[in-house]
């Protein structure tokens, strides 16, 4: 009897970390120095910066650059420039006139530790270093895409309308606006821009554009539920913030059993979106499962 020869599971841990590693390199080298004057402005943004993280969005551009043939080197700066907005953007919504958060990632946030005045514009100048970052790729399209998903129709809308909502009744229309605005448009456009950036045809930078809204949805439904149910350990924050500001959530209007169904089929549709490109999506394909099965 033949034995049946089993293929290797991808390991994804040892995947999100070596990439990890790569992008926190790339970030060392492009970032200005600590002791570079002003020195507290430049040691402010390095301390979020290298306040650990998944790395996630600049991984899924680098995971879909790969796939359709970049080299490393092509896709890093684009990658480090989607990095440097989502840390910007963390460090606003930790300051006190929006979601006044004490920690993050296990440490104290960023204006716990250097003051309100030097966290905003820590975050304002990570912002302008992230299109210097983009402008490497030779591409306005992919500056102008990044511009408006974290513009007031992307990121910014989303953050405003999230705002607005708190202590509000909410209907699903209305978290589904915040979430895919809010968290989803700028992992849409990670996968976008690898693609981009790749030089891949339209037909498959759509579906991975497609891909990377559905994967939004499901990261964001999913850090609403944790927080529900997750520790404070396990999230490196506190836990129940949200209900604490009343903010809209999946589970809010759905429930926890619903929120984590919905957010699967999001997952399911962001793998076949992937799957149809035709392209080596392994490490893409788990990592949408892991974005669903994740406690942190």
């Amino acid at each position: 009897m033949t034995a049946t020869v089993r293929e290797p599971a991808f390991d994804l841990a040892g995947y999100l970390e070596c990439h990890a590693e790569n992008v926190d390199r790339a970030l060392d080298k492009y970032l200005p120095s600590a002791n570079l004057r002003p020195e507290s402005i430049h040691d402010a943004i390095r301390y979020s910066m290298f306040a650990g993280g998944k790395r996630l969005r600049p991984i899924l551009a680098i995971a879909v650059g790969e796939a359709c043939g970049a080299e490393l080197d092509v896709v890093m700066p684009v990658a480090c420039g989607l990095e440097m907005l989502h840390v910007y953007s963390m460090i606003h919504d930790d300051l006190p006139c929006m979601d006044d958060d004490d920690l993050r990632r296990g440490k104290p946030t960023l204006h716990k530790v250097y003051g309100e005045a030097l966290a905003i514009l820590a975050g304002d100048a990570l912002n302008a270093m992230a299109f210097e970052m983009l402008v490497e790729s030779g591409d306005t399209e992919i500056v102008k895409e990044v511009a408006q998903a974290v513009g007031t129709l992307g990121m910014i809308g989303g953050q405003v309308v999230d705002v607005e909502s708190e202590g509000c009744d909410v209907t699903g229309e209305d978290v589904e606006y915040i979430h895919r605005r809010k968290t989803a448009a700028l992992i849409r456009v990670s996968l976008w821009s690898g693609a981009r950036v790749a030089g891949a045809d339209e037909q498959t930078i759509q579906l991975f554009s497609d891909a990377g809204w559905a994967l939004g949805m499901a990261y964001q439904i999913i850090d609403d539920v944790l927080d529900v149910i997750g520790t404070p350990e396990q999230l490196g924050k506190a836990s129940g913030a949200d209900e604490i500001h009343q903010k809209a959530t999946f589970p809010k209007v759905f429930g926890l059993d619903e929120s984590r169904r919905q957010a699967e089929e999001y997952a399911d549709e962001a793998k076949a979106n992937l799957i149809a490109t035709g392209a080596e999506v392994s490490p893409l394909c788990t990592i949408a499962d892991y974005i669903v099965t994740r406690y942190h």
